[in-house]
């Protein structure tokens, strides 16, 4: 049933009567990037940043002593967390270990560590600014950092006490080997032919993303 305009300006009146006048603030309320939710994957093998009804939804396929992996987080690190934070963009981490000697090497406890910090309290814009930390502080080929090291590197990145602690602690958070073997699983997946880091995947459009186009973060959040 439509309204008549004479009753429409009636309860117009009364609720300005009822209320004052107010100024309208013109957009969208946007949301509390220290609100963004961290989770681990209904798989149990990825890391989970950012609103689940997030529009744009990726997978980020990463080693952590890959030098390229490094630079993805250098040159888009930042936009990725602010477009976590504001609830635009999902990401779902997947490490890999193929540069890894042993299954205790660098790559495995640096993956290790991004299972410790989740669950925590810590926020999904915290967890992405822990991973630009620990690839921006990469040893490849080398021992990589230390417990301690790395909970520095998550108290840097603002991580709550609790994930601080979690890492600090080195115990184990995931099954590595079957860790990577289900993400690389999902990886060959993706591209049977390139299955290198970095790979990120448009969980959405169902198709790998051009990463070396430099506005495809952008051209992503725009679509």
């Amino acid at each position: 049933m439509r309204f008549s305009r004479a009753l429409a300006i009636l309860t117009l009146t009364v609720l300005l009567a009822a209320v004052g006048c107010t100024n309208h603030v013109a957009g969208t309320a946007k949301r509390d990037a220290a609100q963004a939710p961290l989770k681990v994957s209904e798989d149990g093998f990825g890391v989970v940043a950012g609103f689940d009804d997030a529009p744009v939804r990726i997978e980020i396929f990463t080693e952590p002593q890959c030098t390229h992996c490094a630079d993805l987080q250098a040159d888009f690190g930042d936009q990725l967390a602010y477009y976590i934070g504001v609830g635009q963009l999902n990401v779902t981490y997947r490490p890999l270990i193929f540069l890894d000697e042993a299954t205790d090497g660098h790559s495995s406890r640096v993956s290790n560590a991004l299972f410790l910090a989740t669950g925590s309290g810590a926020s999904g814009t915290q967890f992405q600014r822990f991973v630009e930390e620990l690839w921006a502080n990469q040893d490849p080929g080398g021992r990589g950092p230390t417990d301690d090291e790395m909970a520095d590197m998550a108290s840097a990145a603002g991580m709550p006490g609790e994930a601080v602690k979690r890492v600090a602690s080195g115990g184990s958070a995931v099954n590595i080997v079957e860790m990577d073997e289900s993400n690389f699983g999902f990886l060959f997946d993706v591209d049977p032919l390139a299955t290198g880091t970095p790979t990120v995947y448009d969980l959405v459009a169902g198709e790998k993303v051009d990463i070396y186009d430099n506005d495809w973060l952008d051209k992503l959040i725009q679509s």
